[in-house]
């Protein structure tokens, strides 16, 4: 169990199955207080306001059924005594109804608008919320499948759980209300009001028992929703386009997306029939025992049955009647809002536990700052790393050192450990064996924005942003993200500008098909922009992954000749299968299995005729 989540499962009503126990239950209304915590300090003005009027609005119903029940009783009066009509007196309270009635439209159109207003402020700041903390978790609890379920549900909840805030004022309302008419009944016939309470908690605890099977129903297809999500995007993104036509992917796509979909509907249709029929006959017990207390009172007012306010007249009949046809129906909503309050907070749960997710790869308490410059380098002793989950060796007894103004290229096989090492060198990942040290300092001890700030990694899947083409290259240093003479520089440098000019919109172009106007570019071209971000950084330790691999022959020839200038004054580390770019290097590490087999220079290594010789002459033979 992951911060109060059950593991899943697809059968039985286990805790495996997302259905929480009771005391699950309870505990989820823990919940509730935070959120209105949030809500009230998302804007306290509006929270203030829609509690107040809401408060008001619940002593509109109590009004205007006892200003009913005098006007009856004004025209009872006057034919029972023979008297004439006060036609005063009754316009006085007929204007006074029609008063009531138009100020509680008016407070209730002026709280929907403050709701409104306040749900649209705190969805944005609950969405906020989540990018950030997001931002704070480490990268292997998003390679990580039950990060990712914990991390959609929060999504879901971003928009919605402002209704529970409406629910829970619905509520409170409901229930000022259902006081302020208790109060009047009780000084008729208030053994009654335990009547209807009683006829109507079978159908709250029967919701309560739905509402968490639906629960359990959407927590343990949390990854087949985020697999119908996949797919619907995946059968018709630009990303995706050329493939899904060229192999005729859409049948299989749709065909699987239709088969999840169907199930998913299949199972929640077998839950909300049931829901359905036991609701129904529940509420029928409700019904019985309201039209019981109906009786009741039609019976005592046909009997002159004398309760201490006097003889029941016809406008204390219908003054009752509409008091206990409203107190039934405010019973039977408080319960079902209090099922769905419980509901929602289950829902809650999910949100508020994505939030008590914490990184592993933190800051220690007065960690200190990289130091600039970097004078000795890294140093690599003994690390060792596996994945989260996996039992086997990412790398093994890795030792060697990085020093400063050095260039150094990785080597080896697909698998052979080379983003790892990165990963490690980045402190994206901390080891489990062994240490790496900066400066004679375990990396551990420096601060990880100011070690953030210092290394610049440009990866081989780099996220191509949709984005202007001059945001694409200033996300490299986003300090300096409106900084556009910085910008024109890092693309010269890149080959970047060669792209800009082609282009309608020139440093100005939406990139991406995602928008009106945008345009998407070649690999190479992407390549260049994504070069121009590593120009853009101001770190002393530079890492790029297949910097040359989408580049032309001309292209990739331009960047060697300025490769000397990227890297003067830092360490950079180079990942590449191409040798004319690992020869670039000051020296070559070659892994194999995540160990180092040997390193060297290019020239060194190919005397030694080893792992990386071989390759070497396996590439170079495919150009003879």
């Amino acid at each position: 169990m992951v911060h109060g989540f059950p593991s899943r499962g697809r059968s039985g009503d286990s805790p495996g199955n997302g259905l929480p126990s009771w005391s699950d239950r309870l505990a989820a209304l823990k919940y509730v207080p935070p959120l209105l915590k949030m809500v009230y300090q998302t804007h306290r003005g509006y929270t203030l306001a829609i509690v107040a009027l809401r408060v008001v609005r619940a002593l509109v119903p109590l009004g205007l059924l006892w200003v009913g029940k005098l006007i009856i009783e004004a025209v009872e009066f006057s034919y029972r005594d023979a008297q004439p009509v006060d036609w005063y007196r009754l316009g006085t309270l007929v204007a006074l109804e029609l008063g009531i009635a138009v100020a509680g439209e008016a407070l209730a159109r002026a709280s929907a608008l403050f709701e409104s207003l306040l749900g649209d402020l705190f969805s944005n700041r609950v969405s906020v919320r989540l990018m950030e903390h997001a931002a704070r978790l480490d990268v292997a609890q998003f390679e990580d499948d039950e990060t990712y379920d914990h991390l959609e549900r929060a999504r879901r909840q971003t928009v919605g759980r402002i209704g529970l805030l409406a629910q829970i004022l619905s509520t409170v309302q409901d229930l000022i209300t259902l006081l302020s008419l208790a109060a009047a009944l009780i000084l008729y016939v208030p053994w009654l009001l335990l009547l209807l309470a009683v006829a109507v908690i079978p159908a709250f605890l029967g919701e309560t028992h739905f509402a968490a099977l639906g629960y359990s129903l959407l927590f343990r297809w949390t990854p087949e929703r985020r697999m119908l999500d996949y797919l619907r995007f995946t059968a018709a993104s630009d990303g995706s386009a050329k493939e899904v036509k060229l192999f005729r992917l859409a049948p299989f796509l749709v065909g699987r997306y239709a088969g999840l979909a169907d199930d998913f509907y299949r199972a929640n249709k077998r839950l909300s029939t049931k829901r359905a029929t036991v609701s129904t006959l529940l509420a029928a017990v409700g019904s019985v025992g309201y039209y019981g207390a109906y009786a009741v009172i039609i019976y005592l007012t046909v009997i002159g049955y004398r309760s201490p306010a006097g003889l029941f007249t016809i406008g204390v009949l219908t003054f009752l009647a509409g008091s206990f046809r409203q107190s039934r129906d405010l019973i039977q909503r408080i319960l079902l809002m209090l099922s769905q309050v419980y509901e929602q907070s289950l829902y809650l749960r999910d949100l508020f536990a994505f939030f008590e997710l914490k990184p592993r790869v933190v800051s220690k308490p007065g960690a200190i700052a990289v130091p600039k410059p970097i004078t000795r380098g890294f140093l690599f002793e003994d690390v060792s790393f596996k994945y989260p989950g996996s039992d086997q060796w990412a790398v093994r007894n890795l030792s060697f050192a990085l020093r400063s103004n050095e260039s150094v290229a990785l080597v080896g096989e697909n698998g052979a450990g080379k983003t790892t090492l990165v990963k490690l060198l980045s402190r994206l990942y901390d080891p489990e064996e062994g240490r790496i040290l900066l400066d004679g300092v375990d990396l551990r001890e420096y601060d990880l924005g100011s070690l953030w700030a210092n290394v610049g990694v440009i990866f081989q899947d780099f996220v191509r942003y949709a984005f202007l083409f001059k945001e694409n290259i200033g996300v490299g240093q986003v300090e300096y993200v409106d900084d556009e003479a910085r910008i024109r520089e890092a693309a010269r440098r890149s080959l970047a500008d060669s792209v800009a000019q082609r282009l309608a919109g020139g440093f100005d172009q939406q990139l991406g098909r995602r928008f009106d106007g945008g345009v998407e570019l070649s690999g190479g071209e992407w390549q260049k922009i994504a070069l121009g971000r590593a120009y853009m950084r101001e770190a002393q330790v530079l890492i790029l992954d297949e910097p040359t691999a989408s580049l032309d022959a001309r292209a990739e020839y331009e960047v060697f000749l300025r490769f000397t200038e990227l890297t003067r004054g830092r360490i950079a580390v180079l990942i590449s299968h191409r040798f004319s770019t690992v020869r670039m290097a000051d020296r070559i590490l070659v892994l194999q299995d995540g160990s180092l087999l040997e390193h060297g220079t290019h020239e060194e290594l190919l005397t030694r005729r080893g792992l990386y010789a071989e390759l070497f002459n396996l590439q170079a033979a495919g150009y003879r």
